[in-house]
């Protein structure tokens, strides 16, 4: 099963992995999900992080490189994406988080997330 990781748990998993639930280890640990990261994340690890959020401090060239030694698939931003934007409702006001349940929907993978407000968005999405 494809899962799409939100940026937290990208960022939890690769530099405080102890803030991952059980169930977000589970599902890293299932050999069976093919784990996915959009190019979203690391857009919005770069923006945050040159704002100086202590939340983002990490180097984003390194993070990449780091998920795709460990053969997580980079998913690019399309303009089907974009467009689908539209027909979401405005539950979550984050420009990041409402691109990831785009690409989750549009792409029918299940979008794993940390985060109570973006789980509630109607589609393929798993609150960890």
């Amino acid at each position: 099963m494809k899962m799409l990781l939100d940026t937290h748990l990208l960022l939890w998993a690769a530099n405080d992995p102890e803030r991952l639930s059980a169930k977000a280890r589970a599902v890293f640990d299932n050999l069976e999900h093919e784990l996915i990261f959009s190019a979203a994340s690391l857009w919005e690890i770069a923006i945050k992080n040159g704002l100086g959020r202590a939340d983002f401090k990490v180097d984003v060239r390194l993070l990449r490189r780091g998920l795709l030694d460990n053969d997580y698939k980079e998913l690019a931003v399309t303009s089907a994406h974009a467009v689908f934007l539209e027909s979401l409702p405005h539950i979550h006001k984050d420009p990041f988080d409402r691109i990831l349940v785009a690409q989750a929907t549009v792409e029918g993978i299940t979008l794993l997330t940390a985060d109570s407000v973006v789980a509630r968005y109607p589609g393929p999405i798993q609150l960890v």
